[in-house]
């Protein structure tokens, strides 16, 4: 379930592209903008009508996907990462909870294309957004993973993220109940619970 007008950067963060090499094929990690909104549309598609790895049950359109880009990019980050010039996945950031106290966690997603599953695209993708968010001032980063992902909960814990509680039967999907893994990473080193400094 690691799943969220004008074309803009990451808010307030310099946009970055990074270029990486996975399996001999070249691709790039950049800042997305809505004109990305159907290619990241057409990948998270398959997400929602053949698996139970995210709780939604209807595929949105390109401009809805456009809609959350642009409130993604709106203070948090939004990535893609394309590779010969064509989007193949995305990683993505929201807000975690509505009440304010929340305000310096936030909740991360990821999708890729199956073409580029276990090449790398995932890890190219975290290790570009987590310090994006780091940069910004949020503190922690949650992710919710429907059970049984072994290969979402593996790449999790790569990146240092902890099992912190399960929701049991919380969803209701393809006919059965569904357990959501939330997992925890701390973003910032050495944070011993002092006051947060301003999002920026």
């Amino acid at each position: 379930m690691t799943d969220p007008g004008t074309p803009r950067t990451d808010a307030g963060v310099t946009s970055r592209s990074t270029s990486v090499t996975s399996r001999s094929t070249s691709v790039t990690v950049r800042s997305a903008t809505t004109a990305d909104a159907p290619a990241c549309a057409a990948i998270y598609a398959p997400y929602v009508i053949g698996t139970t790895i995210t709780f939604e049950t209807v595929p949105p359109t390109p401009e809805q996907m456009a809609v959350r880009i642009e409130e993604s990019l709106n203070g948090y980050a939004w990535l893609v990462l394309e590779r010969s010039g064509q989007v193949v996945g995305y990683a993505c950031a929201h807000r975690f909870a509505e009440r304010a106290a929340y305000a310096w966690s936030c909740e991360t997603s990821i999708y890729v294309h199956p073409e580029v599953r276990g090449r790398g695209a995932g890890r190219a993708l975290y290790t570009t957004l987590l310090p994006i968010l780091a940069e910004r001032g949020y503190r922690r980063a949650y992710a919710g993973i429907t059970q049984p992902n072994e290969p979402s909960m593996a790449i999790h814990a790569r990146f240092g993220f902890e099992t912190v509680g399960v929701f049991r039967q919380v969803g209701w999907k393809d006919g059965r109940w569904l357990d959501v893994a939330w997992l925890q990473r701390d973003l910032v080193a050495g944070d011993r619970g002092e006051p947060p400094a301003e999002l920026r």
